[in-house]
């Protein structure tokens, strides 16, 4: 078992995508789980879990939502590799702009803290290696899925590719997604309407660059992430949707029967 569980493998498969901003999709007080599928030998083991929470507050004097992305390893296999990570991103209530970005990660021993503050006027990150020039508009690896929800799929055709950049590792990333069209999706918790995403993998990352990645989000005004399926480097990964608490709108992409 490697580092298949990591929350920055998690956020991977599930935030590779953004588009320009509409009034938001969420609100503070949302609280969402996952829980995290393994499968090396053709069955799939629970593995671990991740869980999103939003809050409103202040951030040089401004309003900001504060969103908390939390991964673990299920406590009977720490002793394999353990898995205690958190990462954090500030950004503002308007246009959705990241501000600041923290990861504090441990995962099989290692551990890793670092900062990024974004200057919008500037189109700078500063972290503690330095200052980088980064695109108008560049997210950080939590914020994006929360920009990303305010996407309006009714205006893409199958095929059509959204491009965006993401900075992480002092590196700016270009990446995209593809839309893939509607379709509804069985998980292990329920059976949903979702719109179809194939988004491209981060070089380096636990999942391979030229990975199969398949994602899908409630096509309702929601756009939570509700399963994600790639193979990785090990095995094979699957992702889903657990719990909400606090939404917006109502979950009207669920279906009933």
């Amino acid at each position: 078992m490697k580092k298949f569980i990591t929350l920055t493998a998690i956020l991977t498969g599930l935030l590779h995508f953004t588009a320009g901003a509409q009034e938001a999709a969420f609100k503070q007080g949302e609280k969402i789980t996952y829980t995290v599928f393994y499968n090396v030998i053709g069955i799939y083991i629970n593995a671990g879990t991740a869980t999103f929470t939003t809050s409103l507050e202040q951030y040089n004097n401004n309003n900001v939502y504060h969103v908390v992305g939390e991964g673990s390893t299920n406590s009977k296999y720490d002793w394999i590799f353990k898995v205690r990570d958190r990462y954090e991103s500030y950004f503002n209530t308007g246009d959705l702009q990241s501000v600041k970005f923290i990861r504090n990660i441990d995962e099989g021993g290692y551990k890793k803290y670092e900062e990024v503050s974004f200057n919008q006027q500037t189109n700078t990150a500063i972290t503690h290696d330095g200052v980088y020039k980064v695109p108008a508009r560049v997210q950080d690896l939590i914020n994006s899925i929360y920009y990303a929800r305010n996407i309006d799929y009714n205006a893409h055709k199958p095929g059509d590719k959204i491009e965006f950049s993401m900075f992480l590792d002092n590196k700016v990333y270009d990446l995209y997604i593809k839309y893939l069209g509607k379709a509804t999706i069985k998980t292990r918790y329920g059976k949903y309407n979702a719109i179809k995403l194939s988004p491209l993998l981060i070089k380096g990352t636990v999942f391979k660059e030229d990975d199969k990645m398949t994602l899908w989000v409630t096509d309702d005004q929601n756009h939570i992430p509700v399963r994600v399926e790639s193979p990785i480097a090990v095995g094979t990964i699957k992702i889903d949707l657990k719990e909400t608490q606090n939404l917006k709108y109502p979950e009207d992409s669920v279906v009933r029967n």
